[in-house]
């Protein structure tokens, strides 16, 4: 090979062993956790000379092989691979024993060459994490032997290596003549893309505060291109909140591949499995699903012809795996390994089992992620690293669960039925509304109760995998989830408790601190920039988000001119929820008295869909001469392009919407398809038992309370939907506060600061 390339043994064998069906049938299987301990406990059963964890490299032709064996013993000359499981071994596929020889195997050429060694005893160490058990399975390897493995698969790779050591000096090549698609850049669109490129070229985190409408997205991905050879990138993430940035997202990087067509530049979508999957009535194995039926033996070419056509958004990933009969789902997760930006949702990088980000600490990338819309990560994160537990769902499962799973299910049941008779919520009879309660600390009982069930299931399904019915799978997933989270419970997360009814009850694990869990996840990048059009105050992103201390903060002025936005405080309105019924009529008002000044197309948005159609049916009655339309609640994506598609250049009406919905963001109508907007909230989180103890929480920990609580959040609300209106340069239009807390100098002060905010109107 002219250049050298590097792989893990993992890797290495991934591609090279693995043949025959593609087969996600569940199968019960430690957790990480659960593995670490495992390998912990095998390690401290050997003797003194036992070295665990040994880091080994070998060469091959300009192809580097780096791993760490499990363990190494000396003095019985005998390196072991040790696999933790549960069930029986019996069950275990020939495919996967096959990829675990091959581990070893390889890690006994790269033992033997590096200590000289002229044999080797391998040995399979399968440990069963129930029991505690160790099946050995053993066989001497002469070096010759394993050098001619490790030769072999090395050859098998070693095509794909050159391949892509010369795919990367051509990406990097063209990277480095990168020019900006456009003849000019847009007004604040070059200073974002130079803060982009200085945080890539220092290797920190960004918060980019950019306005609507500069072309953030080509900002962002234009720099970090530009510097991805400069800084050796080896993977750029585009992650988005919602469908629509990845389009946005796509399309950039399809006009900067467009502008220089010799740019071999590797462009993956990665879509959610429910979206991609062609059989959804099928289960995931080769018995079932056609894709999934030898889905290794003709991953190789679908691989090669991925690679070789280089743009894969959906469509195009799917037209591939389907030319080559393999699932796309799947095939999407492999490409993820060798794509150069890869264009997903934020779970990709965030979320506790993130594929990127396991990608990335696996493989010891240098990654550079951009974060669209960042400014909903706080409340995305929380969801992560949220879960709960439903009593309703555990005792259906317990009424038709097999036999030996009834003992652990009815001491989980005994325990709801504890914790909800301490907690002071009553069995008898069914509540009117729910009752909540918060805990004070986790029921450890039932927390146990609940890992025992856990384990019963796992171990149940391990001996008896006919017994996996569907629901028996989502309340395993769901224990192991919240147990998961259990372990970690701290001051970031609060425990409470909801009664919908007799054996109703969900026990709730809620995540008040998202950067507790996500500041390894930055500190794994080699830079992040998030960007949106409201990222201040910055502190409050900083704290909740556990931003590394030399993240730089940036606010990109505006181009846009106080006179093409008409701002009005409508201080005689109350929108507070005593207030409710009164500010109907005058809203209603304020609304016809706008519209018939200058009519066009309005979006008006409301705290809830309650006020929303208290506020849509006077209007109906008031002025039925004003076409109106709604957005309902759980839309679906058809009648969401529908509402959207109302929005005609020179039309007329007004959309009624709820704040923080579908389309109070993310959504671009310029020009005269949207002419203003009516915002009849501060967007504040409801005042209940779970937002004062976050009020608590986040004042112990960071003073503000109140602020970040809600003040905050609700006007990043609040400006994310007045954003809608004032798109472009040439852009006119009005925005339309209602409620006389925006005239409070607190509440202005959060609002951006090129708005003219003139006196409130009595």
């Amino acid at each position: 090979m002219s250049a050298t390339y590097r792989v893990a043994v993992r890797a290495l064998c991934d591609f090279t062993a693995r043949e025959g069906d593609l087969d996600h049938r569940f199968t019960p299987a430690p957790s990480a956790r659960e593995g670490i301990e495992g390998h912990t406990l095998v390690a401290n059963r050997r003797g003194a000379d036992y070295i665990a964890e040994l880091p080994l490299t070998g060469a091959f032709e300009g192809l580097t092989v780096t791993g760490r064996a499990d363990g190494f013993n000396p003095t019985a000359n005998s390196l072991e691979e040790i696999k933790t499981h549960r069930g029986s071994l019996e069950r275990m596929g020939d495919n996967q024993r096959a990829l675990h020889w091959a581990q070893v195997k390889v890690y006994g050429a790269l033992l033997c060459a590096e200590r000289g060694l002229k044999t080797l005893t391998l040995t399979l160490v399968y440990l069963d994490i129930t029991s505690g058990k160790e099946t050995l399975i053993s066989q001497n390897a002469a070096a010759d032997e394993l050098q001619e493995f490790f030769a072999e698969q090395c050859q098998r790779f070693l095509a794909w290596a050159e391949q892509e050591a010369v795919h990367r000096q051509n990406r990097d090549s063209g990277l480095q003549s990168l020019r900006f698609p456009h003849a000019a850049f847009r007004p604040g669109q070059r200073e974002l893309a130079e803060d982009v490129y200085k945080a890539a070229s220092t290797g920190r985190c960004l918060l980019a505060q950019a306005p609507t409408g500069i072309g953030k997205t080509m900002a962002t991905l234009f720099p970090m291109l530009s510097a991805m050879p400069r800084q050796q990138l080896d993977r750029i993430a585009f992650l988005t909140m919602k469908t629509p940035g990845r389009r946005l997202a796509l399309d950039a990087l399809a006009m900067l591949r467009a502008s220089d067509e010799a740019l071999p530049l590797r462009v993956l979508e990665l879509v959610a499995r429910e979206k991609a999957c062609e059989y959804p009535d099928r289960a995931c194995h080769g018995e079932s699903c056609p894709l999934a039926a030898g889905f290794y033996d003709r991953l190789p070419a679908a691989r090669q012809a991925a690679v070789e056509q280089g743009w894969l958004d959906r469509d195009a990933l799917r037209e591939v795996a389907l030319a080559h009969d393999v699932c796309p789902y799947y095939l999407g997760q492999e490409l993820a390994r060798w794509a150069d930006v890869i264009v997903g949702d934020v779970n990709h990088w965030f979320d506790s089992h993130a594929l990127l980000h396991g990608l990335a600490q696996a493989n010891d990338w240098r990654t550079g992620v951009l974060v669209d819309e960042a400014h909903n990560l706080i409340e995305r994160a929380r969801g992560m690293y949220s879960a709960e537990l439903d009593q309703q769902r555990f005792n259906r499962v317990r009424r038709a669960a097999p036999k030996p799973l009834s003992r652990p299910l009815g001491r989980l049941a005994r325990q709801w039925q504890t914790v909800i008779r301490e907690a002071g919520i009553e069995e008898e009879g069914e509540p009117r509304s729910p009752a909540y309660r918060l805990l004070m600390a986790l029921p450890d009982k039932l927390v146990t109760a609940a890992q025992q069930v856990g384990a019963a299931i796992t171990d149940h399904l391990g001996e008896h995998p006919e017994d996996a019915s569907l629901e028996l799978q989502e309340v395993l997933f769901e224990a192991l989830a919240f147990c998961r989270l259990a372990e970690h419970f701290g001051e970031h997360s609060l425990c409470d408790l909801t009664r919908y009814g007799r054996g109703r009850a969900v026990l709730g694990l809620r995540n008040l601190i998202p950067g507790d869990f996500l500041a390894a996840r930055f500190n794994t990048a080699h830079s992040v920039v998030l960007f949106s059009a409201t990222l201040s105050p910055a502190h409050y992103y900083r704290d909740l988000l556990g931003l590394p201390d030399n993240t730089v903060w940036q606010e990109v002025a505006s181009p846009f001119a106080a006179h093409q936005l008409e701002v009005r405080i409508r201080s005689d309105i109350s929108t507070r929820f005593r207030d409710r019924e009164a500010s109907v009529e005058p809203m209603v008002a304020a609304m016809a008295q706008q519209y018939q000044r200058k009519p066009g197309h309005y979006l008006a948005f409301f705290s809830s869909f309650a006020y929303l159609e208290a506020v849509l049916a006077r209007f109906r009655e008031a002025h039925p001469e004003i076409a109106v339309f709604s957005q309902t609640r759980g839309m679906p994506e058809a009648q969401r392009e529908a509402f959207l598609a109302r929005f005609t250049p020179g039309g007329e009406g007004i959309g009624f919407a709820v704040l923080g919905g579908a389309f109070a963001e993310g959504i671009d109508l310029p020009g005269d398809r949207l002419i203003g907007a009516f915002v009849a909230t501060l967007g504040l989180p409801p005042f209940n038992d779970f937002n004062e103890a976050l009020k608590a929480r986040l004042t112990a920990r960071f003073g503000q309370g109140d602020d970040y609580t809600y003040r905050i959040p609700g006007m990043i609300k609040v400006v994310q939907a007045a954003g809608r209106v004032i798109r472009s340069p040439e852009d006119q239009g009005v925005v339309v506060l209602m409620d006389d807390r925006f005239a409070q100098a607190s509440v202005r002060a959060l609002l951006p600061s090129w708005w003219s905010l003139g006196n409130p109107i009595p």
